[in-house]
């Protein structure tokens, strides 16, 4: 029989246990008397009964001298009390916690966590306590718990953990998640050593390879070869582009076409190339034009389609070659941020664009740059090129995840923000934060809460307005900028820190793919020593309608999961917009049709009968002739059900502004939904009305 006693603030709890089960609770008191300490108003219980009942204290004595006697914790007159009746006894580390429901469990290194400043308790007891404290945050789902779980067995408080929840309390070093470490110091080649023309070896301002950029040319970069590279933000990409472009420019084997997705990203792309490259080429660049016609949306630029390096968006140059011209003599194509094949809305549009460009440009060198993409090699097999992949960062990257109310997000980035700003690293630079949220109505939320040199930076602002936090961020006058997921591939700020205040984008979750590549914006070589990566979720909240996914779910899936293949299938919708886009260019020719769709890495549905039947085109003699709508089409990026909605709006609506609306306020597939059963409403009333008229007749007759 052990016999456990367990000092309280009024009295004292005692435990028999037989084995590890109590069989008998008592409690007791002690008092000082002339013959020294000794216990009065001793009750006892047995477990299996109701309550205490009064027992003469020799009873305790008793029981105390055939048992084996621990101390949860020193306490002098018990202690006092045991050394007067001789009886022996040792000390035991056990969980309150358990004592409190009658359950002993003894403390050892393995099981034990802290608790508040000095007390320990159990595994068990913690992860119960840590439950309780989640209460008040609604449903949290089984992968965050499970996070949860994870941090209390890495730090063993329930401290720590609970600061990676409750503001109040937040330790950011305590919610790290992971970390990913820079790549080693590497030997590589000079760039005087390769071979290259002597002017761009002097205009590059480069002295040596990157580690990339060295695999890139041990691939056959520098000999025409394609290929696929896949690596990190900041890992030198973009100068793999420029060494295989200028190289061919220099020696005369074709301009040098240089593809990105957003407006924004080409500006900085042209305005880098014209410094460090001016002198030796004409620099240009085409975007497309804009919906608004205003002043501010245009820069002045070089917009000549002849130069000798031209930067362009994926629409600016898709948008040509839809109207039947197409650029020639083109050498090296570099596709930046080719990750966007796998975008929802442009993911077709750019596989389209690369099919063209290789039917156009047969004998350039295509270069495709990612810092993300999901089985890259797959990618690369079907692209018909080589797979450059180099998986370690320049800069060690620290990831945190911070369970949080929405209404505490904004305190958190303002906290988060400065602290960051008052980092100075070893290169002499402030740490600055890129802030990703789901509106750009938050954008200015959170821009104005936290303060001042925090600014907005999204699709809504002008050229010039974009242009100035551009220009503020670079000279580090900003400490943060609040940008929308949507712009993730165009910001390229030098920033240090990134901040998710949302994990949506749009009326979506975040795919792996969209996390990473946003996750890499964070830590630059030539700036920072360190990249850090902050998390904010909030437990239980559902942003996305019709999606069962949590926010804190969504988070913990996008810090473990794998990237899925590049294997689109294209909607009936997105086909035909191919399909007539792709005759403008091959002309109608049938077999260059069928080439330029052999070069997708999506599969599109089988559309030219449809167009037929709907007379948007002819076919004859291996020919494919487009009508006039069916050219609006590949102008205007728009496929055969979304014509046909505005043929149909044009009917039935005279003002111009009320077709605008009803096309931004319901999507194609919605309104041929909208379609189909205002059809079968009609059907069912000709139905009714042929019946009633059928009636009618019979009681004539």
């Amino acid at each position: 029989m052990k016999a456990i006693i367990q000092p309280t603030k009024k009295y004292y709890r005692v435990l028999y246990l037989d084995t590890h089960h109590i069989k008998i609770t008592g409690i007791l008191e002690l008092v000082e008397t002339t013959k020294g300490i000794r216990p009065v108003k001793y009750r006892i219980r047995h477990t299996k009964s109701g309550g205490y009942r009064n027992t003469p204290s020799k009873d305790l004595i008793t029981h105390l001298r055939r048992s084996r006697v621990y101390l949860t914790a020193r306490d002098g007159p018990f202690e006092s009390f045991l050394r007067d009746l001789q009886i022996p006894f040792s000390y035991v580390s056990l969980c309150r916690f358990c004592l409190m429901d009658d359950r002993v469990t003894e403390l050892d290194k393995k099981n034990t966590v802290s608790f508040g400043e000095y007390e320990q308790i159990c595994m068990d007891c913690a992860r119960k306590e840590l439950r309780r404290e989640l209460v008040h945050m609604g449903r949290m789902g089984r992968s965050a718990l499970s996070h949860l779980d994870e941090l209390l067995e890495k730090y063993r408080s329930v401290d720590r953990v609970l600061a990676t929840i409750e503001p109040e309390r937040l330790s950011v070093s305590h919610t790290l998640y992971d970390r990913l470490y820079a790549h080693p110091v590497v030997q590589t080649a000079r760039i005087e050593e390769l071979p290259f023309p002597h002017e761009f070896v002097k205009a590059c301002g480069v002295d040596s390879l990157m580690p990339v950029q060295q695999l890139a040319v041990e691939a056959g970069l520098l000999y025409g070869k394609d290929l696929l590279v896949v690596s990190a933000t900041a890992s030198g990409k973009t100068f793999i582009g420029e060494m295989a472009g200028l190289k061919n420019l220099l020696e005369k084997r074709g301009r040098v076409l240089f593809l990105v997705p957003l407006v924004a990203l080409a500006y900085q792309k042209y305005e880098r190339f014209s410094q460090k490259y001016g002198h030796l080429t004409d620099i240009s660049i085409i975007t497309g034009a804009s919906r608004i016609q205003i002043s501010d949306n245009r820069r002045p630029a070089n917009r000549n389609r002849n130069a000798g390096i031209i930067v362009a968006t994926y629409e600016g140059v898709d948008h040509l070659m839809r109207l039947g011209e197409p650029l020639l003599q083109i050498g090296t194509i570099i596709i930046d941020e080719v990750q966007m094949l796998e975008d929802r809305d442009r993911g077709h549009r750019v596989d389209g664009l690369i099919a063209r460009l290789k039917f156009a440009s047969p004998k350039a060198q295509f270069l495709y740059l990612s810092a993300t993409i999901g089985h890259p090699k797959l990618l690369a097999d079907t692209l018909g090129c080589k797979l450059v992949r180099y998986d370690e960062r320049p800069v060690t990257l620290e990831r945190y995840l911070i369970f949080s109310e929405r209404e505490q997000k904004i305190p958190t980035e303002r906290a988060l923000v400065a602290e960051e700003y008052n980092h100075v690293s070893s290169k002499g630079y402030h740490g600055q934060t890129i802030i990703f949220t789901n509106s750009r109505a938050r954008c200015h939320i959170i821009a104005e809460k936290i303060g001042e040199g925090v600014a907005p930076y999204h699709a809504g602002l002008t050229q010039v307005e974009r242009r100035q936090v551009e220009e503020k961020f670079a000279q580090g006058q900003l400490r943060a900028v609040v940008t929308t997921a949507a712009l993730a591939a165009g910001v390229d700020f030098p920033a240090s820190q990134v901040i998710f205040d949302s994990l949506a984008m749009g009326i979506e979750w975040l795919t792996v793919q969209e996390f990473y590549q946003m996750s890499g914006r964070a830590g630059r070589p030539d700036y920072h020593d360190l990249g850090k990566v902050v998390i904010l979720a909030e437990p239980g909240a559902r942003y996305i309608r019709g999606s069962p996914l949590t926010e804190d779910e969504v988070a913990m899936g996008l810090l473990k999961g794998e990237m899925g293949k590049v294997a689109p299938q294209y909607t009936l919708e997105q086909s035909s917009e191919l399909f007539v886009a792709n005759a403008v260019v091959c002309r109608g020719d049938e077999r260059s049709i069928e080439r330029i769709e052999g070069y997708l890495v999506g599969e599109s549905e089988p559309v030219e009968d449809l167009l037929i039947q709907r007379d948007l085109i002819t076919r004859e003699n291996g020919i494919v002739q487009l009508t006039p709508l069916a050219r609006v089409m590949a102008e205007h990026f728009i496929g055969v059900e979304r014509l046909s909605r505005i043929i149909r709006l044009v009917h039935e609506m005279k003002d111009p502004l009320d077709i605008l609306a009803d096309l931004e306020c319901a999507t194609d597939e919605e309104a041929a939904a909208d379609d189909a059963r205002r059809a079968e409403r009609d059907r069912h009333r000709s139905q009714n009305k042929s019946k009633r008229r059928g009636r009618r007749t019979k009681a004539k007759k």
